[in-house]
Protein backbone atom coordinates (compact mmCIF):
# COMPACT_ATOMS: atom_id res chain seq x y z
CA UNK A 1 0.00 0.00 0.00
CA UNK A 2 1.27 3.97 -0.93
CA UNK A 3 2.39 5.34 2.25
CA UNK A 4 2.80 8.95 2.38
CA UNK A 5 6.49 10.43 3.39
CA UNK A 6 7.68 12.81 5.70
CA UNK A 7 6.50 16.16 2.99
CA UNK A 8 3.13 14.13 2.41
CA UNK A 9 2.68 13.54 6.24
CA UNK A 10 2.85 17.24 7.04
CA UNK A 11 0.75 18.27 4.63
CA UNK A 12 -1.83 15.93 5.72
CA UNK A 13 -1.13 16.64 9.25
CA UNK A 14 -1.53 20.25 8.42
CA UNK A 15 -4.68 19.96 6.54
CA UNK A 16 -5.95 17.71 9.48
CA UNK A 17 -5.46 20.11 11.87
CA UNK A 18 -7.08 22.92 9.77
CA UNK A 19 -10.59 20.91 9.73
CA UNK A 20 -10.74 19.84 13.20
CA UNK A 21 -10.05 24.06 14.45
CA UNK A 22 -12.74 24.26 11.81
CA UNK A 23 -15.32 21.69 13.83
CA UNK A 24 -14.07 22.36 17.61
CA UNK A 25 -14.19 26.11 16.89
CA UNK A 26 -17.46 26.34 14.74
CA UNK A 27 -18.77 24.23 17.64
CA UNK A 28 -17.77 26.63 20.12
CA UNK A 29 -18.93 29.98 18.14
CA UNK A 30 -21.97 27.93 18.08
CA UNK A 31 -22.45 27.83 21.73
CA UNK A 32 -21.45 31.02 22.33
CA UNK A 33 -23.97 32.50 19.62
CA UNK A 34 -26.34 31.25 22.07
CA UNK A 35 -25.85 33.58 24.73
CA UNK A 36 -26.49 36.60 22.32
CA UNK A 37 -29.75 35.33 22.18
CA UNK A 38 -30.56 36.56 26.12
CA UNK A 39 -31.50 40.46 24.76
CA UNK A 40 -33.27 39.94 21.58
CA UNK A 41 -36.52 41.03 20.98
CA UNK A 42 -37.31 41.44 17.77
CA UNK A 43 -38.33 38.34 15.82
CA UNK A 44 -36.55 39.44 12.77
CA UNK A 45 -33.42 39.45 14.47
CA UNK A 46 -34.16 36.12 16.27
CA UNK A 47 -34.21 34.31 13.38
CA UNK A 48 -31.52 35.98 11.45
CA UNK A 49 -29.19 34.64 14.72
CA UNK A 50 -31.23 31.12 14.37
CA UNK A 51 -30.58 31.57 10.29
CA UNK A 52 -26.86 32.33 11.05
CA UNK A 53 -26.32 29.34 13.57
CA UNK A 54 -27.70 27.31 10.53
CA UNK A 55 -25.43 28.49 8.02
CA UNK A 56 -22.37 28.83 9.85
CA UNK A 57 -23.30 24.61 11.23
CA UNK A 58 -24.17 23.32 7.64
CA UNK A 59 -22.34 25.07 5.33
CA UNK A 60 -19.52 27.13 6.58
CA UNK A 61 -17.78 25.50 9.40
CA UNK A 62 -18.93 23.01 11.52
CA UNK A 63 -20.09 20.25 8.89
CA UNK A 64 -17.16 20.56 6.59
CA UNK A 65 -14.72 20.13 9.24
CA UNK A 66 -16.19 17.86 10.51
CA UNK A 67 -16.11 15.30 7.39
CA UNK A 68 -12.51 16.83 6.79
CA UNK A 69 -12.01 14.89 10.12
CA UNK A 70 -13.24 12.17 8.95
CA UNK A 71 -11.51 12.59 5.55
CA UNK A 72 -7.96 13.35 6.49
CA UNK A 73 -8.27 11.08 9.37
CA UNK A 74 -9.06 7.91 6.75
CA UNK A 75 -6.04 9.07 4.85
CA UNK A 76 -3.99 8.81 7.98
CA UNK A 77 -5.39 5.48 8.51
CA UNK A 78 -4.77 4.19 5.19
CA UNK A 79 -1.64 6.30 4.24
CA UNK A 80 0.41 6.10 7.22
CA UNK A 81 1.83 3.63 9.42
CA UNK A 82 -0.65 4.60 12.33
CA UNK A 83 -3.65 2.10 10.74
CA UNK A 84 -7.01 1.65 11.85
CA UNK A 85 -7.00 -0.30 14.92
CA UNK A 86 -3.12 -0.52 15.43
CA UNK A 87 -3.24 2.25 18.24
CA UNK A 88 -6.19 2.40 20.83
CA UNK A 89 -6.02 6.35 20.71
CA UNK A 90 -6.82 5.90 16.94
CA UNK A 91 -9.86 3.65 18.07
CA UNK A 92 -11.05 6.09 19.87
CA UNK A 93 -10.59 8.85 17.67
CA UNK A 94 -12.57 6.87 14.65
CA UNK A 95 -15.82 6.25 17.02
CA UNK A 96 -15.40 9.72 18.38
CA UNK A 97 -15.45 11.36 14.95
CA UNK A 98 -18.12 8.93 14.07
CA UNK A 99 -20.56 8.86 16.56
CA UNK A 100 -20.25 12.93 16.97
CA UNK A 101 -21.33 13.04 12.91
CA UNK A 102 -24.15 10.76 13.75
CA UNK A 103 -25.22 12.71 16.51
CA UNK A 104 -24.98 15.66 15.28
CA UNK A 105 -26.93 14.55 12.08
CA UNK A 106 -29.85 12.80 13.96
CA UNK A 107 -30.35 15.44 16.90
CA UNK A 108 -28.25 18.13 17.13
CA UNK A 109 -28.88 19.42 13.35
CA UNK A 110 -32.99 19.02 13.95
CA UNK A 111 -33.19 20.90 16.77
CA UNK A 112 -31.16 23.80 15.38
CA UNK A 113 -33.34 23.55 12.06
CA UNK A 114 -36.83 23.62 14.01
CA UNK A 115 -35.07 26.88 15.97
CA UNK A 116 -34.57 28.54 12.93
CA UNK A 117 -38.32 27.65 11.49
CA UNK A 118 -40.18 28.32 14.78
CA UNK A 119 -38.67 31.14 14.75
CA UNK A 120 -38.87 32.23 11.47
CA UNK A 121 -42.81 31.35 11.78
CA UNK A 122 -43.35 32.82 15.28
CA UNK A 123 -40.70 35.55 15.33
CA UNK A 124 -40.11 36.86 18.70
CA UNK A 125 -43.08 34.33 20.14
CA UNK A 126 -40.67 31.91 19.73
CA UNK A 127 -38.82 32.91 23.05
CA UNK A 128 -42.29 31.49 25.02
CA UNK A 129 -42.95 28.60 22.33
CA UNK A 130 -42.56 25.18 24.62
CA UNK A 131 -41.06 23.71 21.25
CA UNK A 132 -38.40 26.52 20.56
CA UNK A 133 -37.13 26.58 24.54
CA UNK A 134 -37.02 22.63 24.19
CA UNK A 135 -35.09 22.54 20.97
CA UNK A 136 -32.81 25.61 22.14
CA UNK A 137 -31.75 23.82 25.73
CA UNK A 138 -31.03 20.51 23.77
CA UNK A 139 -29.06 22.08 21.39
CA UNK A 140 -26.99 24.01 23.74
CA UNK A 141 -26.48 21.41 26.60
CA UNK A 142 -25.73 18.54 23.77
CA UNK A 143 -24.01 20.67 21.53
CA UNK A 144 -21.75 21.87 24.27
CA UNK A 145 -20.93 18.00 25.75
CA UNK A 146 -20.10 17.98 21.81
CA UNK A 147 -17.38 19.85 22.19
CA UNK A 148 -16.04 18.79 25.06
CA UNK A 149 -15.67 15.40 24.16
CA UNK A 150 -14.03 16.86 20.23
CA UNK A 151 -11.59 19.07 22.15
CA UNK A 152 -11.03 15.99 25.21
CA UNK A 153 -10.26 14.00 21.94
CA UNK A 154 -7.59 16.43 20.63
CA UNK A 155 -5.91 16.15 23.65
CA UNK A 156 -6.16 11.80 22.79
CA UNK A 157 -4.40 12.94 19.44
CA UNK A 158 -1.91 14.47 21.45
CA UNK A 159 -0.54 12.42 24.02
CA UNK A 160 -1.69 8.76 22.40
CA UNK A 161 -2.72 6.70 24.96
CA UNK A 162 -2.83 2.90 24.40
CA UNK A 163 -0.20 3.00 21.73
CA UNK A 164 0.25 -0.12 19.72
CA UNK A 165 -2.11 -2.82 20.65
CA UNK A 166 -0.90 -5.34 18.20
CA UNK A 167 2.81 -5.03 19.66
CA UNK A 168 0.87 -5.89 23.34
CA UNK A 169 -1.37 -8.60 22.14
CA UNK A 170 1.12 -10.41 20.42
Amino acid sequence: MLKLGPGGRKWLKGLHLCTVACWVGGGVALILLYFLKSGVTDGGVLYGMNRAIHHVDSYVVVIPGAFGCLLTGLAYSLFTGFGFVKHGWVILKWAVTVSAIAFGTVCLGPWERAMMDISGRLGAGALSDAAYLHNERMNFIWGLVQVAVLAATVFVSVFKPWKNLLKKSA
